[in-house]
């Protein structure tokens, strides 16, 4: 399939970034045409774990979460689309005295920016996840209206409503080169030939840095490779088991069909863009998952995937321009829960508006010397 010759905006990335910002554009009226070198979605999209939440520690992530979380809600009417969002809440587990008081500062924070957060003792926190042992807890943290829901449906959702806008999508097209004139961009080089264009939006999540080499702006993000398993059926699973946490190791788990969907970070993966599956995380998991959730230890395993968190040094994302070149990259984690409100956000730098919500603090300059403050409710 041919690429048009012109777009007044290039988006570089078909995952929920990618497609979030080209239908906000192409809703606004712009001419946009977006690049994916593999499917849509087929990169760090579909290998998220779905979680959706307002609990974080920064204003912007907290701001960025909710205003997202309202869009995944009315999602099934703009821009259309099933993506099964079960908001049955989010329970942090806390076992480290440090961690309760960030967390007890971060529900008021929340709570004055209109999420319904709460903390929560020990034993409320079992009656919501009661697979969870005790022991060494202190205490919890919950929001009820965080949940998760279905990436692949969010992209198909909005990559189907950009189409319907105008914008045009194409797929097994890879960007090679951003080509300069007189200081702006004139073209997006790719293997299927150039695209005049004056502006690009980097939304290519782990493989950024290379895109924003081509347009000679420094985007310092790294891929980390991040596993994930489900479960056999598990019988008897709780009714609205919240996606349950433990914060101190960053075990998780949520209902997946008729089993659960198992994470964990693990302390000794290096950088790198390795996708493949291995065993060597098991182990670490095996033991926090007997400490902390015995009964699902005893459950078999289905199937697992890996995919690729985009890490920046200070866990938050980096949004904002440099001319006529846009980036919306670097989530770390939390690119898809928060892709709907990026995707206005974006739309309104493009167009000289001011956004909703001023992320001026995600600029990439921040890394020039300025204190950085990171993200602390991180999984």
């Amino acid at each position: 399939m041919m690429l048009p010759s012109s777009a007044e905006v290039v988006v570089v990335g078909g995952g929920a970034v990618g497609v979030s910002t080209a239908f906000h554009l192409a809703e606004a009226g712009v001419d946009v045409l977006l690049l994916e070198r593999g499917e849509l979605g087929s990169g760090s999209t579909s290998k998220a774990a779905g979680g959706v939440r307002a609990q974080f520690s920064d204003p912007v992530n907290v701001e960025l979460g909710l205003r997202s979380l309202r869009a995944f809600e009315d999602f099934a009417r703009r821009p259309g689309g099933e993506i099964d969002l079960k908001q049955q809440g989010y329970l942090f587990l806390l076992s480290d005295p440090a961690d309760v008081a960030a967390f007890e500062d971060g529900v008021a924070l929340q709570n004055s920016l209109g999420v319904p957060s709460r903390m929560l003792s020990v034993e409320q926190a079992r009656e919501l996840s009661p697979l969870v042992s005790p022991d060494g807890l202190l205490a919890a943290a919950y929001s009820p209206t965080d949940g998760h829901c279905t990436p692949e449906g969010v992209v198909q959702g909005y990559a189907g409503a950009a189409r319907e806008h105008g914008a045009v999508l194409r797929r097994g097209v890879e960007v090679t080169g951003i080509e300069t004139s007189g200081g702006g961009i004139s073209a997006v080089l790719t293997d299927a030939g150039p695209v005049r264009t004056s502006t690009v939006v980097c939304a290519a999540g782990a493989w950024s840095a290379r895109i924003g080499e081509f347009a000679g702006v420094e985007l310092p993000v790294r891929p980390l490779r991040r596993q994930v398993l489900v479960t056999e059926p598990m019988p008897d699973l709780p009714p609205r088991l919240p996606f349950t946490i433990d914060f101190a190791t960053s075990f998780y788990f949520h209902e997946e069909g008729p089993g659960l969907l198992v994470g964990m970070s693990d302390p000794e993966e290096e950088f790198g863009f390795r996708l493949h599956t291995d065993d060597r995380w098991l182990d670490r998991l095996g033991e926090v998952v007997t400490r902390r959730a015995p009964r699902i230890a005893e459950a078999g395993v289905a199937h697992g995937w890996a995919g690729l968190y985009e890490v920046t040094p200070d866990h938050n994302a980096l949004v904002g321009h440099v001319g006529g070149f846009y980036y919306a990259t670097g989530f770390s984690g939390h690119g898809f829960l928060q892709s709907p409100a990026i995707g206005e956000v974006v739309r309104d730098l493009v167009l000289g508006r001011e956004p909703a919500i001023d992320v001026s603090g995600l600029d990439v300059g921040r890394f020039d010397g300025a204190e950085i403050r990171p993200e602390h409710n991180c999984v």
